[in-house]
């Protein structure tokens, strides 16, 4: 068996993908199909990856350290901890337009995760932006989902769930703080985006941040009664 740190052979990983892709041809694979089955292979991959990450740190540790390293201030928002008890009701209030829906609903399954599973499942880290006022008035809620603390990767996702502060460049803000604290503090090299907005604005105001679009899967997420499709974007550490 290869070892973690052995290469396979070019010749070898050659003669399997003819393999497959003779099975995958006379199956009717097209090529949206072959990104499709890439990406959850990778996914698959990294799941069940038993190699041991660099600086691993015990739960304990993780978490003292991402409290100590917030709120996070920024020129209108500060970040800070989510905290069940207190952001919870504005949490509920917020997912409750079609805007804040997408925040909780699976990009791969479509089936929407509820909120207790989203707040208290330890993979997730929240963070809820607030206006930098004497006020510090909740607007919004950021998180990173399905933190892979080996692989170091996790996925985005960002929403104002006050309408009135949407369009003004909060959610551009929040995303710089909440992108910089992944990678200083929770020390994350990959961070994906897997989001319905297709349009061009979404696609420059993500490149701005520094994600580069990895592929678009066609009708792939049905909500609604409406087929969208999910583009994916990631954000690499060099």
């Amino acid at each position: 068996m290869t070892s973690p740190t052995q290469s396979i052979p070019n010749a070898t990983i050659e003669a399997i993908a003819r393999s497959l892709f003779k099975e995958t041809i006379q199956y009717g694979f097209k090529q949206i199909d072959y990104l499709r089955f890439v990406n959850v292979l990778l996914d698959m991959s990294m799941k069940n990856s038993s190699y041991p990450g660099k600086n691993e740190e015990n739960g304990d540790d993780h978490n003292q350290k991402q409290s100590s390293a917030l709120p996070l201030l920024g020129e209108r928002i500060k970040i800070r901890k989510f905290m069940e008890d207190a952001d919870r009701q504005l949490f509920e209030k917020w997912i409750n337009d079609t805007e804040g829906r997408h925040f909780l609903i699976s990009r791969i399954t479509a089936k929407e995760t509820k909120i207790d599973q989203c707040i208290r499942n330890e993979d997730n880290v929240l963070g809820l932006i607030c206006l930098n006022n004497n006020d510090e008035t909740p607007i919004g809620i950021l998180a990173f989902l399905d933190h892979d603390k080996i692989q170091r990767k996790a996925e985005l996702r960002k929403l104002i769930g006050e309408p009135e502060y949407r369009g003004k460049g909060f959610a551009k803000e929040a995303a710089k703080l909440w992108m910089q604290f992944g990678v200083s503090i929770l020390e994350l090299k990959k961070i994906y985006l897997n989001t319905l907005d297709t349009n061009i604005r979404n696609i420059k105001l993500n490149e701005e941040l520094g994600f580069r679009v990895e592929g678009i899967l066609r009708n792939e997420f049905f909500f609604n009664n409406k087929y969208y499709d999910v583009l994916k974007m990631s954000y690499l550490v060099e």
